[in-house]
């Protein structure tokens, strides 16, 4: 069953800032390819690193992989936030993730904000004497 992805207005969902380390595939309606990176994803959409912007409404579908496996769902293109001369961000909202890969997403983003919020605390934290 195809998972269909709701913003809730109330609450932003979590963030994991990837900085380009993920790259995407992304495919356009009249079959146009483009490669991206992710630099950021969350379980609604993401924040993608183009070399050339894509309209504003395209329906694309967007695959990249994770720890979790390979993540393929249909995605519709928002605004742009910045342009750069060689590259831009454009983010986008999922319209459909299939279950599995829903399942495969929540369980990456889980991973990496666990880790992200453990990781500076376990820095901090050391055993104290006579243990």
């Amino acid at each position: 069953m195809t998972h269909f992805p709701r913003s809730s207005a109330n609450q932003r969902s979590p963030r994991v800032h990837l900085n380009g380390s993920v790259a995407a595939a992304v495919m356009a309606e009249g079959g146009q390819r483009a490669r991206a990176k992710l630099q950021s994803i969350s379980i609604n959409g993401g924040l993608l690193q183009l070399q050339h912007e894509l309209s504003t409404g395209d329906f694309v579908e967007i695959a990249f992989h994770t720890r979790s496996g390979a993540i393929h769902g249909m995605a519709e293109m928002l605004h742009p936030t910045r342009k750069f001369q060689s590259a831009c961000l454009q983010p986008f909202r999922f319209i459909a993730l299939g279950d599995e890969d829903h399942r495969k997403l929540r369980m990456a983003l889980d991973s990496a904000l666990d880790r992200s919020f453990l990781d500076p605390v376990s820095e901090q934290l050391q055993t104290p004497p006579g243990f």
